[in-house]
């Protein structure tokens, strides 16, 4: 399966305790959690583009499966990280010793 395309988000899981482990403040998480974001993939083989647009925020990471990179969080921190494939429609990445799953399902990610 191919991640290409655009999707907007359509469920967040554990969205708030998420955010506070990242170290975003209450007031934006409380801003940012009825926004939905706009995820565009472009996938070549194991290299992904991602780029997330979540109201004025836009951030751009680019991964190869199983190497590790450096992802921007949302608060602007630079991370690294390894992103693995689970199946053929589930990213899974350790971030700061917390696990984030995107999973696409035909034409909708949950994060």
């Amino acid at each position: 399966m191919s991640f290409t395309g655009k999707y907007e988000l359509q469920s967040q899981e554990n969205f708030e305790p998420f955010m506070k482990a990242l170290g975003l403040p209450d007031d934006q998480i409380q801003k940012g959690k009825d926004i939905k974001s706009i995820s565009e993939i472009v996938q070549d083989g194991k290299k992904f583009k991602v780029t997330v647009t979540t109201g004025s925020k836009v951030l751009h990471n680019e991964f190869t499966i199983g190497e590790e990179c450096e992802m921007e969080m949302l608060t602007g921190e630079k991370v690294k990280a390894i992103v693995q494939l689970e199946g053929n429609n589930k990213l899974v990445a350790n971030l700061k010793g917390m696990k984030s799953v995107t999973e696409l399902n035909g034409d909708i990610i949950t994060h």
